[in-house]
Protein backbone atom coordinates (compact mmCIF):
# COMPACT_ATOMS: atom_id res chain seq x y z
CA UNK A 1 0.00 0.00 0.00
CA UNK A 2 2.91 2.17 1.03
CA UNK A 3 4.43 1.79 -2.48
CA UNK A 4 0.88 2.44 -4.39
CA UNK A 5 0.09 5.59 -2.12
CA UNK A 6 3.89 7.07 -2.89
CA UNK A 7 3.73 6.36 -6.27
CA UNK A 8 0.10 8.03 -7.11
CA UNK A 9 1.24 11.26 -5.66
CA UNK A 10 4.20 11.51 -8.67
CA UNK A 11 3.28 14.25 -10.36
CA UNK A 12 1.15 12.86 -13.30
CA UNK A 13 2.71 12.16 -16.41
CA UNK A 14 1.26 15.34 -18.57
CA UNK A 15 2.63 17.54 -16.11
CA UNK A 16 5.88 16.09 -16.46
CA UNK A 17 5.85 16.42 -20.14
CA UNK A 18 4.33 19.90 -20.19
CA UNK A 19 6.98 21.13 -17.70
CA UNK A 20 9.77 19.53 -20.12
CA UNK A 21 8.15 21.32 -22.78
CA UNK A 22 8.12 24.42 -21.66
CA UNK A 23 11.46 24.49 -20.19
CA UNK A 24 12.95 23.49 -24.04
CA UNK A 25 10.45 26.45 -25.73
CA UNK A 26 12.06 28.85 -23.25
CA UNK A 27 15.71 27.38 -23.62
CA UNK A 28 15.03 27.80 -27.49
CA UNK A 29 13.32 31.38 -26.91
CA UNK A 30 16.50 32.17 -24.39
CA UNK A 31 18.92 31.36 -27.31
CA UNK A 32 17.28 33.55 -29.71
CA UNK A 33 17.26 36.03 -27.44
CA UNK A 34 20.25 35.92 -26.86
CA UNK A 35 21.30 36.00 -30.19
CA UNK A 36 19.44 39.35 -31.45
CA UNK A 37 21.56 40.88 -28.31
CA UNK A 38 24.07 40.05 -29.55
CA UNK A 39 23.47 40.68 -33.19
CA UNK A 40 22.80 44.14 -32.31
CA UNK A 41 25.77 44.94 -31.09
CA UNK A 42 25.87 44.23 -27.89
CA UNK A 43 28.90 43.02 -25.84
CA UNK A 44 28.45 39.42 -25.34
CA UNK A 45 30.58 39.05 -21.75
CA UNK A 46 28.10 41.94 -20.89
CA UNK A 47 24.99 40.25 -22.03
CA UNK A 48 25.95 36.95 -20.83
CA UNK A 49 27.37 37.94 -17.29
CA UNK A 50 24.07 40.38 -17.12
CA UNK A 51 21.70 37.75 -17.68
CA UNK A 52 23.64 35.37 -15.48
CA UNK A 53 23.06 37.39 -12.30
CA UNK A 54 19.30 37.88 -13.14
CA UNK A 55 18.87 34.92 -13.25
CA UNK A 56 20.71 33.84 -10.02
CA UNK A 57 18.97 36.30 -8.04
CA UNK A 58 16.02 35.36 -9.53
CA UNK A 59 16.27 31.68 -8.64
CA UNK A 60 17.86 31.64 -5.37
CA UNK A 61 16.05 34.64 -4.05
CA UNK A 62 12.10 33.84 -5.71
CA UNK A 63 10.61 33.03 -2.76
CA UNK A 64 12.00 36.18 -0.29
CA UNK A 65 10.92 38.29 -3.80
CA UNK A 66 7.48 36.84 -3.33
CA UNK A 67 6.92 36.84 0.60
CA UNK A 68 8.16 40.91 0.12
CA UNK A 69 5.29 41.45 -2.55
CA UNK A 70 3.02 40.03 -0.46
CA UNK A 71 4.36 41.37 3.01
CA UNK A 72 4.53 38.51 4.62
CA UNK A 73 6.18 37.29 6.98
CA UNK A 74 7.33 33.97 7.81
CA UNK A 75 6.45 32.40 11.30
CA UNK A 76 7.60 30.55 13.68
CA UNK A 77 5.92 27.48 15.41
CA UNK A 78 5.84 29.47 18.49
CA UNK A 79 3.99 31.96 16.81
CA UNK A 80 1.66 29.71 14.74
CA UNK A 81 1.52 26.30 16.42
CA UNK A 82 -1.57 25.25 14.82
CA UNK A 83 -0.52 26.14 11.33
CA UNK A 84 2.69 24.81 11.96
CA UNK A 85 0.86 21.29 13.17
CA UNK A 86 -1.26 20.79 10.29
CA UNK A 87 2.03 21.66 7.09
CA UNK A 88 3.81 19.09 8.80
CA UNK A 89 1.11 16.48 9.20
CA UNK A 90 0.23 17.34 5.74
CA UNK A 91 4.07 16.71 4.92
CA UNK A 92 4.24 13.29 6.48
CA UNK A 93 1.38 12.21 4.24
CA UNK A 94 2.76 13.57 1.02
CA UNK A 95 6.27 12.67 1.38
CA UNK A 96 7.93 16.11 1.18
CA UNK A 97 10.58 18.06 2.99
CA UNK A 98 8.99 20.48 5.54
CA UNK A 99 8.92 23.75 3.77
CA UNK A 100 9.23 27.09 5.91
CA UNK A 101 5.77 28.44 6.88
CA UNK A 102 4.55 32.57 6.08
CA UNK A 103 1.65 34.45 6.78
CA UNK A 104 0.42 37.09 4.75
CA UNK A 105 -1.96 40.19 6.99
CA UNK A 106 -4.23 40.94 4.17
CA UNK A 107 -7.82 40.56 3.61
CA UNK A 108 -7.46 38.59 0.71
CA UNK A 109 -7.95 34.85 1.15
CA UNK A 110 -5.17 32.85 -1.19
CA UNK A 111 -2.24 31.20 -0.46
CA UNK A 112 0.99 29.68 -2.78
CA UNK A 113 4.29 28.16 -2.75
CA UNK A 114 7.36 29.36 -3.89
CA UNK A 115 11.19 28.34 -4.06
CA UNK A 116 14.11 26.55 -6.01
CA UNK A 117 13.24 23.19 -4.71
CA UNK A 118 11.26 20.75 -2.69
CA UNK A 119 14.32 21.99 0.26
CA UNK A 120 14.25 25.27 -0.28
CA UNK A 121 10.07 26.14 -0.82
CA UNK A 122 8.06 28.52 1.50
CA UNK A 123 4.17 27.90 1.98
CA UNK A 124 2.34 31.18 2.76
CA UNK A 125 -1.26 31.68 3.59
CA UNK A 126 -2.90 35.24 4.21
CA UNK A 127 -4.99 36.10 7.32
CA UNK A 128 -8.33 36.17 5.49
CA UNK A 129 -8.24 32.90 4.05
CA UNK A 130 -7.38 31.70 7.28
CA UNK A 131 -10.61 33.59 8.95
CA UNK A 132 -13.07 32.41 6.28
CA UNK A 133 -11.97 28.48 6.37
CA UNK A 134 -12.45 25.61 8.39
CA UNK A 135 -9.64 23.46 9.66
CA UNK A 136 -10.43 20.81 6.46
CA UNK A 137 -10.58 23.37 4.06
CA UNK A 138 -7.58 24.88 4.85
CA UNK A 139 -5.67 21.35 4.72
CA UNK A 140 -6.97 21.09 1.33
CA UNK A 141 -5.47 24.41 0.40
CA UNK A 142 -2.29 23.28 2.32
CA UNK A 143 -2.54 20.45 0.55
CA UNK A 144 -2.71 21.93 -2.75
CA UNK A 145 0.54 24.16 -2.32
CA UNK A 146 2.43 21.18 -1.28
CA UNK A 147 1.13 19.17 -4.39
CA UNK A 148 2.97 21.88 -5.99
CA UNK A 149 6.25 21.33 -4.00
CA UNK A 150 6.14 17.94 -4.73
CA UNK A 151 5.59 18.66 -8.55
CA UNK A 152 8.57 20.66 -8.33
CA UNK A 153 6.72 22.92 -11.21
CA UNK A 154 7.52 26.26 -9.26
CA UNK A 155 10.75 26.31 -10.32
CA UNK A 156 9.44 26.31 -14.14
CA UNK A 157 6.96 28.80 -13.35
CA UNK A 158 10.05 31.46 -11.61
CA UNK A 159 12.13 30.47 -14.97
CA UNK A 160 9.31 31.56 -16.95
CA UNK A 161 8.60 34.52 -15.14
CA UNK A 162 12.41 35.78 -15.73
CA UNK A 163 12.39 35.32 -18.98
CA UNK A 164 9.11 37.54 -19.15
CA UNK A 165 10.65 39.88 -16.84
CA UNK A 166 14.33 40.52 -18.91
CA UNK A 167 11.98 40.83 -21.73
CA UNK A 168 9.66 43.45 -20.44
CA UNK A 169 12.37 45.53 -18.90
CA UNK A 170 14.23 45.63 -22.20
CA UNK A 171 11.24 46.96 -23.82
CA UNK A 172 10.44 49.37 -20.82
CA UNK A 173 14.00 51.02 -21.99
CA UNK A 174 13.36 51.30 -25.26
CA UNK A 175 10.62 52.60 -25.40
CA UNK A 176 11.66 55.08 -22.26
CA UNK A 177 14.81 55.59 -23.79
CA UNK A 178 14.38 55.29 -28.03
CA UNK A 179 13.92 57.57 -30.52
CA UNK A 180 17.54 59.24 -30.91
CA UNK A 181 18.96 57.94 -34.91
CA UNK A 182 21.02 55.53 -33.09
CA UNK A 183 17.76 53.67 -32.27
CA UNK A 184 16.24 53.52 -35.77
CA UNK A 185 19.39 51.32 -36.66
CA UNK A 186 18.18 47.66 -37.41
CA UNK A 187 19.51 46.06 -34.97
CA UNK A 188 18.13 48.18 -32.41
CA UNK A 189 14.82 47.44 -33.90
CA UNK A 190 15.21 43.77 -34.35
CA UNK A 191 16.30 43.54 -30.23
CA UNK A 192 12.55 45.47 -29.53
CA UNK A 193 10.89 43.09 -31.88
CA UNK A 194 12.39 40.20 -30.08
CA UNK A 195 11.79 41.30 -26.46
CA UNK A 196 8.40 41.72 -27.85
CA UNK A 197 8.42 38.43 -29.53
CA UNK A 198 10.08 36.93 -25.95
CA UNK A 199 7.75 38.25 -23.79
CA UNK A 200 4.68 37.59 -25.67
CA UNK A 201 5.70 33.74 -26.29
CA UNK A 202 7.09 33.30 -22.23
CA UNK A 203 3.25 34.74 -21.25
CA UNK A 204 1.56 32.35 -23.17
CA UNK A 205 3.53 29.71 -21.82
CA UNK A 206 3.28 30.47 -18.39
CA UNK A 207 -0.77 30.75 -18.27
CA UNK A 208 -1.31 27.44 -20.60
CA UNK A 209 1.16 25.97 -17.95
CA UNK A 210 -0.24 27.31 -15.19
CA UNK A 211 -3.72 26.28 -15.75
CA UNK A 212 -2.84 22.58 -16.44
CA UNK A 213 -0.64 22.54 -13.03
CA UNK A 214 -3.51 24.07 -10.88
CA UNK A 215 -5.53 20.98 -12.20
CA UNK A 216 -2.68 18.67 -11.19
CA UNK A 217 -2.13 20.61 -7.51
CA UNK A 218 -5.76 19.83 -7.04
CA UNK A 219 -5.66 16.38 -7.74
CA UNK A 220 -2.23 15.82 -5.96
CA UNK A 221 -4.34 17.84 -2.84
CA UNK A 222 -6.97 14.97 -3.30
CA UNK A 223 -4.59 12.66 -3.20
CA UNK A 224 -3.08 13.67 -0.27
CA UNK A 225 -5.82 14.40 2.34
CA UNK A 226 -8.29 12.02 0.76
CA UNK A 227 -10.73 14.92 1.29
CA UNK A 228 -11.55 16.32 -2.36
CA UNK A 229 -14.90 17.88 -1.08
CA UNK A 230 -12.69 20.05 1.90
CA UNK A 231 -11.07 21.53 -1.35
CA UNK A 232 -13.60 22.12 -3.38
CA UNK A 233 -15.45 23.95 -0.57
CA UNK A 234 -12.75 26.03 0.15
CA UNK A 235 -12.41 27.15 -3.32
CA UNK A 236 -15.77 28.24 -4.02
CA UNK A 237 -15.78 29.90 -0.17
CA UNK A 238 -12.39 31.71 -1.76
CA UNK A 239 -14.14 32.81 -4.93
CA UNK A 240 -17.15 34.17 -3.48
CA UNK A 241 -15.02 36.19 -1.31
CA UNK A 242 -12.37 37.27 -4.14
CA UNK A 243 -15.45 39.18 -5.46
CA UNK A 244 -16.07 41.32 -2.64
CA UNK A 245 -12.66 42.11 -2.45
CA UNK A 246 -11.65 46.10 -4.08
CA UNK A 247 -10.01 46.04 -7.43
CA UNK A 248 -7.15 48.28 -6.07
CA UNK A 249 -6.42 45.91 -3.43
CA UNK A 250 -6.22 42.77 -5.93
CA UNK A 251 -4.06 44.82 -8.49
CA UNK A 252 -1.69 45.09 -5.41
CA UNK A 253 -1.31 41.21 -5.98
CA UNK A 254 -1.47 40.41 -9.55
CA UNK A 255 2.37 40.07 -9.99
CA UNK A 256 1.89 36.66 -8.24
CA UNK A 257 -1.54 35.48 -9.79
CA UNK A 258 0.21 32.48 -11.38
CA UNK A 259 1.43 31.33 -8.35
CA UNK A 260 -1.61 31.35 -6.15
CA UNK A 261 -4.08 28.66 -5.24
CA UNK A 262 -7.24 31.41 -6.77
CA UNK A 263 -5.77 34.30 -9.20
CA UNK A 264 -6.18 37.78 -7.43
CA UNK A 265 -8.61 38.99 -10.64
CA UNK A 266 -12.59 39.27 -11.09
CA UNK A 267 -13.84 36.41 -13.01
CA UNK A 268 -12.12 36.69 -17.01
CA UNK A 269 -14.03 35.86 -20.06
CA UNK A 270 -10.36 35.37 -21.74
CA UNK A 271 -9.60 32.05 -20.95
CA UNK A 272 -5.81 31.99 -22.99
CA UNK A 273 -5.29 35.18 -20.73
CA UNK A 274 -6.06 33.05 -17.54
CA UNK A 275 -3.48 31.88 -15.16
CA UNK A 276 -5.74 29.83 -13.57
CA UNK A 277 -8.73 27.08 -15.19
CA UNK A 278 -12.08 28.19 -14.55
CA UNK A 279 -13.47 27.87 -10.79
CA UNK A 280 -16.47 26.09 -11.83
CA UNK A 281 -14.05 23.63 -13.68
CA UNK A 282 -11.55 22.39 -10.55
CA UNK A 283 -14.58 21.98 -8.21
CA UNK A 284 -16.48 20.24 -11.17
CA UNK A 285 -13.34 17.57 -11.34
CA UNK A 286 -12.80 17.72 -7.64
CA UNK A 287 -16.31 16.46 -7.25
CA UNK A 288 -15.55 13.29 -9.74
CA UNK A 289 -12.29 12.49 -7.38
CA UNK A 290 -15.20 12.42 -4.30
CA UNK A 291 -17.44 10.27 -6.08
CA UNK A 292 -14.47 7.99 -7.17
CA UNK A 293 -13.07 7.91 -3.92
CA UNK A 294 -16.25 7.14 -2.18
CA UNK A 295 -16.97 4.55 -4.63
CA UNK A 296 -13.68 2.99 -3.19
CA UNK A 297 -14.51 3.06 0.45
Amino acid sequence: MATTRSSALKAPPGLQARLLLTMFLLGLVYVVFVGALVGSGAPVVTVAVFAGVLFVVQILAADKIGLRAMGAQEVSPQQAPELHAMVERLCIQADVPKPKVAVAQTSMPNAFAMGRSKKHATVCVTTGIMEILNPAELEGVLAHELAHIRHKDMMIMTVASFFASIASMILQFGFLFGGGDDDESPGFMAVVLVSLAVYIVSFFLMQALSRYREFAADRGAAEITRRPSALASALMKISGTMDRIPQQDLRAHSELAAFYISPPTKKSVFALFATHPPMEKRIAELQKLEAQIQGVR
